[in-house]
């Protein structure tokens, strides 16, 4: 059996805010480092066996406070960054509907094809991700992981352990500093926990 841990990262100011961040790289703020060491405490003495992360500042820097606990390698892969939402990162929603009206509702009616100006539709996102996924299974069986990266990245990760289309990827809510867990067996996989906080 292999146990996959996904963390999504701590929370940053435009978490905060409501903004679109996509591959934005902006870093923690002081709740989402208060996060990541929840985090590290929680997984002292688990047995982690490597770390992956995302090469995006605001989940290395999640997975090296959490490493911090550890003394393994921490493993920066780009195929973990989040959805690139192009022009719109850095907007809020209102922001986005009023300037992108058009775009915003094409979006919404096919995200799986359809992109922001300049960024990524949800098709694009799942084929990188599922590279990012398969290469960690097939390399890591039996052992226990942890991958730090985005909320959509999760989300279309737990999809595709689950043998759902990356369409129903809003089945799932994923918290900044949030910790969901699948046990991949040969006969499949099962969903241990999701959208675990460690919130004071």
């Amino acid at each position: 059996m292999t146990s996959i841990y996904l963390v999504r990262h701590g929370e940053t100011a435009w978490n905060a805010e409501g903004r679109f961040q996509g591959q934005s790289d902006t870093p923690l703020n002081e709740k989402g480092k208060q996060q990541a060491n929840a985090l590290g405490q929680h997984f002292k003495g688990k047995g982690l066996t490597a770390i992956y992360t995302s090469d995006l500042q605001r989940a290395w820097e999640t997975a090296r406070i959490i490493g911090s606990y550890h003394t393994l390698a921490i493993m920066k892969h780009s195929g973990l960054r989040e959805m690139s939402f192009g022009s719109w990162e850095g907007m809020d929603y209102d922001q986005i509907q009023d300037r992108y009206p058009d775009e915003l509702a094409s979006w919404q009616n096919n995200i799986l094809t359809n992109s922001p100006p300049g960024g990524e539709n949800l098709e694009q996102l799942a084929i990188r991700v599922q590279v990012v996924y398969d290469h960690i299974c097939q390399k890591h069986k039996n052992d226990i992981l942890l991958v730090v990266a985005h909320g959509g990245v999760i989300q279309v990760m737990l999809c595709m352990a689950l043998e759902l289309s990356p369409h129903e990827y809003w089945h799932f809510h994923i918290d900044p500093g949030s910790l969901s867990e699948i046990a991949i067996y040969p006969e499949g996989v099962i969903l241990n926990r999701l959208n675990i906080t460690f919130d004071e």
